[in-house]
């Protein structure tokens, strides 16, 4: 009777309750944010902030691609709204956080054609 209850006590060298054993259960959650910082947080802000610096560099005459797949040509700009010309005597109002890519900048287009 006397065997079992030793068997059930505590580890020998102390209970294991310390700041050790803290560092210990926590090292694979940290080593898990890290992972999922380095290789989805990160990236994605560095993406937003490059979207952010198109968007704020966006000129009449830059030859751009909307989210939808719409092509068109910027014909004027306002605080949140882009005007794209997509034919002749055509154009449409859409959102500047849906311009996607600009494709030919205004003087990059000179030098191309």
């Amino acid at each position: 009777m006397m065997q079992d209850a030793f068997a059930m006590g505590p580890l020998p060298g102390g209970s294991g309750d310390g700041l050790g054993s803290l560092l210990g259960n926590m090292l694979p959650f940290l080593l898990m944010f890290l992972v999922l910082y380095f290789l989805i947080i990160r990236p994605q802000q560095k993406r937003q902030r490059q979207h952010q610096e198109m968007m704020d560099q966006l000129k009449n005459g830059d030859r751009v691609v909307t989210s939808g797949g719409m092509l068109g040509t910027v014909a004027g700009i306002r605080p949140d709204i882009v005007v794209l010309r997509v034919a002749d005597n055509v154009k449409i109002e859409v959102q500047k956080s849906a311009v996607s890519k600009v494709l030919v900048k205004k003087g990059d287009q000179a030098e191309e054609e």
